[in-house]
């Protein structure tokens, strides 16, 4: 899996300069034999503001936090100036990409990616 951050256009070819600015989310990776999961920090982004798509090899994930104030309140200072999360990975071949699962809990997105069948790790039986 590579991260697309410093990529100069959209999966769609049109510069990026021309999308809206938007934050990159903290993501950590861990690799098991069996695939990978991904952690994605979304603090403020609720389930119908999260947009995950794959074109191709390329995996993106979006979302607009939604900070809730109450009734008369105003905010003083805000930690997240700009309500947009926006990062794209290449994916390898060797994951199934139709058996991706997402959750979204408590600001955190846990995607897990299995590997396809044929990367997967095997035992060869030795007959005698």
């Amino acid at each position: 899996m590579t991260d697309q951050t410093n990529v100069a256009t959209r999966a769609s070819g049109t510069p990026a300069a021309t999308q809206a600015p938007a934050l990159l989310p903290a993501v950590d990776v861990v690799e098991d034999a069996a695939g990978i999961t991904l952690y994605a920090d979304l603090p403020g982004v609720p389930r119908d503001r999260l947009d995950l798509q794959i074109d191709a090899d390329t995996l993106v994930i979006q979302g607009e936090a939604q900070v809730e104030l109450p009734e008369g309140l105003e905010a003083k200072h805000a930690e997240i100036t700009v309500p947009r999360f926006r990062r794209a990975f290449t994916l390898s071949r060797e994951l199934d990409t139709a058996k991706i699962t997402a959750q979204l809990h408590q600001g955190v997105l846990t995607l897990r990616i299995p590997k396809a069948e044929h990367a997967q790790p095997r035992k060869i039986e030795v007959r005698g």
